[in-house]
């Protein structure tokens, strides 16, 4: 008996060792954490090299016949907004939140955003801090031509398109919703840069449209030209909506500049898209 117990203490001795063992091995265990995928491709329109950062939601499969409505986010980088946005978009589509339906997230990575987010100005000044300046219509051609078929392609997409852009990208996607309409159902418009060029944008007269739209404006506590511009931006699309047009408007008066594109960014989302569920 005695050596029974003996030998019944040194096996459980010896499994508590090797569970402690497993423990510790899985405890030190480091494998890399992704939370979607980059792809590199050659751009004919921009002649270089982009980058293009994607979130897909919890569950996407190509053998499904489900598909998903595309943000396509301005600022895109890893070090710029494309972390935090496609967490909102994540929470807001779980299903005890049900704010957006799962979508995926394209982030449009940057080389030179004072290049292919501005039009050509007049302002002595505007050349003169942006001298790479001018080359929008390049850029909403890229998008056009060879970033929407190549997410159409590569992802299984539906027709719905969105578009987040924050100042110098707020002020590209106010040109693409004047220019080409077209390219995106809704528009999430933060801190445009409306003061380009003089405010020229302000003066041009927006493209007709016969599809339906959701338009997001928002601005923070930024300075008066800021905040009078982004109330003018709106009142000038109030006055020619029409009834397929969705218009919001938001002063978000303890934010600045710096962050008030998360807010802007989850306030358009419940906005815009419980709109489209009714």
């Amino acid at each position: 008996m005695k050596i029974k117990g003996i030998f019944s203490t040194v096996i459980g001795l010896f499994l508590c060792s090797l569970v402690f063992a497993q423990n510790k091995n899985i405890s030190n265990k480091i494998t890399p954490l992704t939370i979607g995928e980059k792809i590199e491709f050659q751009s004919k329109t921009l002649n270089e090299n982009r980058i293009i950062n994607v979130y897909l939601p919890n569950g996407y499969s190509k053998d499904t016949l489900k598909t998903y409505p595309v943000i396509y986010l301005l600022d895109g980088s890893i070090d710029e907004d494309f972390i935090h946005i496609s967490g909102i978009v994540q929470f807001g589509s779980f299903s005890w939140i049900n704010m957006i339906p799962e979508s995926i997230v394209i982030g449009i990575s940057n080389i030179d955003r004072k290049r292919d987010f501005t039009f050509p100005t007049t302002n002595k000044k505007d050349k003169k801090e942006f001298p790479t300046t001018g080359e929008s219509e390049k850029f909403i051609e890229f998008i056009k031509a060879e970033l929407q078929p190549l997410v159409n392609k590569k992802y299984k997409t539906n027709a719905n398109k969105t578009l987040i852009g924050q100042s110098l990208g707020g002020l590209l996607a106010t040109e693409i919703l004047f220019k080409n309409p077209e390219l995106f159902n809704n528009f999430i418009i933060t801190s445009p840069s409306l003061w380009w060029d003089d405010e020229s944008l302000l003066k041009y007269k927006p493209s007709t449209y016969n599809t339906k739209k959701s338009i997001y404006i928002a601005v923070g506590k930024e300075g008066k030209v800021m905040e009078r511009t982004a109330k003018e931006l709106h009142n000038k699309l109030k006055l020619s909506k029409n009834e397929k047009t969705n218009l919001y408007f938001e002063f978000f008066e303890k934010q600045n500049h710096g962050n008030v594109l998360h807010l802007a960014a989850y306030s358009a989302f419940e906005k815009i898209f419980k709109t489209e569920k009714k």
